[in-house]
C-alpha cells in the first residue's frame, strides 16, 4: 500500500495507538490480498469493507 497518503491528526499522536492503526492496516491488506488469492470477487471484498465501515459510521454517529 505504497500509494497510500497517511492523515495525520490535529495532535500527535501516541507511539502505542500508531502501532495500533499499523497493524490494524496491516491486518487489513492481508486478509483482502487472502481474499483475493482465494479467488473472493473483488466487489464482495469491496462491500464487505464498505458494511463495515458503514456500520461503525453508524455507532460513532449514534454514540
Amino acid at each position: 500500500m505504497t500509494n497510500v497518503t497517511r492523515l495525520h491528526h490535529a495532535l500527535p499522536l501516541s507511539p502505542a495507538i500508531n502501532l495500533a492503526i499499523t497493524e490494524l492496516d496491516s491486518a487489513i491488506a492481508k486478509a483482502v490480498d487472502a481474499a483475493k488469492a482465494d479467488g473472493l470477487p473483488q466487489g464482495l471484498v469491496v462491500s464487505l469493507l464498505h458494511g463495515h465501515a458503514q456500520m461503525q459510521t453508524t455507532i460513532m454517529v449514534t454514540a
